[in-house]
């Protein structure tokens, strides 16, 4: 059984700085290309950015370039979003997903910008 748990969410200013967690277990976690949505209220789930199995490929949305990055750490089997000049744009829910036989996800974290 594949689990996803995410971590590292709350309450930040804008401009401010989080970094989310995300730590698999059940699994090969150097087996999954490892992704991180959002899902903002009353909007659909859109993907943040992804991440290879070695980690030398990314993508990210436009509207995340250069102020997200994500990374991971095969020997940990955690993925990591690490998120700068955050904006209360980037309020949502955000959720990690494993994708190789099939999509898993974690329960999802909140993050909230606001003063």
């Amino acid at each position: 059984q594949v689990q996803l748990v995410e971590s590292g969410g709350g309450l930040v200013q804008p401009g401010g700085s989080l970094v989310l967690s995300c730590a698999v277990s059940g699994s090969t976690f150097s087996f999954y290309v490892m992704s991180w949505y959002r899902q903002a209220p009353g909007k659909e789930r859109e993907l943040v950015a992804t991440i290879g199995r070695s980690a030398k490929n990314t993508n990210y949305a436009d509207s995340v370039k250069g102020r997200f990055t994500i990374s991971r750490d095969n020997a940990k089997n955690t993925v990591y979003l690490q998120m700068n000049s955050l904006k209360p744009e980037d309020t949502a829910v955000y959720y990690c997903s494993a994708n190789f036989d099939r999509t898993y996800w974690g329960q999802g974290t909140q993050v909230t910008v606001s003063s």
